[in-house]
């Protein structure tokens, strides 16, 4: 809160009150007070302002769905690197038991597939 603590603000308080004086002081905190009140209105006037000019199909938006807090990049990043590997699908044969299809030929080199062993590509052009 602007650089000041709890208590720096305790001291500054009670200044402002001794300055004041106790004759004055409940008139200048009843002005805060109306203060305070015409900023709250002016805030939710605003707000229903917005919400008149943005239209009926943005007030049913869960915004919290969008908070950028809720999102772990660790899990992000480990379902992007490590995609599970799809099961093979069976085929049942003509008396009806399902049998496991026959993986083809080794899968073919995925450039975006994450493999710890190959080494990180160097770019010498992007430094």
């Amino acid at each position: 809160m602007l650089g000041i603590s709890g208590w720096e603000f305790l001291i500054l308080a009670a200044l402002a009150a001794a300055l004041i004086g106790p004759e004055r002081l409940p008139e200048y905190v009843a002005k805060l007070r109306g203060y305070i009140r015409q900023v709250r209105d002016m805030a939710d006037g605003a707000k229903s302002q917005l919400k008149d000019q943005m239209g009926p199909e943005f007030q049913d938006v869960n915004w919290r769905a969008y908070d950028p807090r809720q999102y772990d990049p660790r899990k992000i990043v480990r379902d992007a690197l490590f995609d599970p590997e799809p099961e093979p699908a069976a085929t049942a044969d003509a008396a009806g038991a399902a049998t496991p299809a026959v993986p083809a030929l080794a899968p073919a080199y995925d450039p975006h597939k994450f493999d710890p062993d190959r080494a990180t590509p160097f770019d010498y052009d992007a430094t």
